[in-house]
């Protein structure tokens, strides 16, 4: 019995809280190249050689987009994070922090670096050696080998992770441009938040298209 009480504290002593980050935010977004062409797009809604609505129709694409991005958790173009952690309490050993806003993706994320406010007065944000970490993506964590310094009890979140969310492959795929292209086709034709009429949802729609590729949340 004292054997399995050892054990069972070994693991509760080096294993992580899952979503241990105190907060996050998000730093970086393409909001400028253009995923679904112009000729893609006028074709769609019938607009052939009509060049008077194509700042317009940017504009949608990028809305478009953006919303088939936060709906599937994936990023068509790379996005950038900034996570924040609290103080673990613990010095020289291991630290294993989580990244959000990570899903299955073969594309894989950067970390662009690690920072974390030293003790002293007034605390100063220094900059983690690339040597010192490394990113874990069976866990999508990144794991500090040890902090050389203790960190700051002056401050609530003392560690910072910038990561890069790289753009995913899905973003070529028929199924997925079909189904911007159909949300596109909506938004362009209705141009107000209400309407005279009962809307229905077409039964192959955006929706059907983009489920298969939706992670499934725990």
């Amino acid at each position: 019995m004292a054997t399995e009480n050892q054990t069972l504290a070994q693991f509760y002593s080096t294993d992580r809280n899952p979503f241990n980050y105190a907060s996050f935010t998000q730093v970086g977004r393409d909001l400028a190249t253009a995923w679904l062409t112009l000729d893609q797009i006028t074709q769609q809604l019938n607009l052939f050689d009509d060049q008077s609505q194509d700042s317009y129709l940017s504009g949608l694409e990028l809305a478009t987009r953006m919303a088939i991005e936060d709906y599937l958790g994936y990023s068509i173009f790379s996005t950038q994070y900034l996570v924040y952690y609290g103080n673990p309490g613990l010095y020289n050993t291991a630290l294993n922090l989580d990244l959000p806003e990570v899903t299955a993706t073969s594309a894989g994320i950067t970390v662009n670096s690690v920072k974390y406010y030293a003790g002293g007065f007034p605390p100063v944000l220094t900059t983690l050696a690339s040597s010192g970490y490394f990113y874990d993506p069976t866990g999508n964590r990144v794991v500090i080998n040890d902090l050389p310094q203790t960190l700051s009890q002056l401050n609530a979140n003392p560690i910072q992770v910038l990561y890069t969310v790289n753009a995913n492959p899905i973003a070529q795929y028929p199924v997925i441009q079909q189904a911007g292209l159909l949300l596109l086709t909506h938004l362009y034709n209705q141009r107000s938040n209400t309407v005279d009429t009962n809307l229905k949802t077409i039964p192959f729609g955006v929706d059907v298209l983009l489920r298969p590729y939706k992670p499934l949340v725990m």
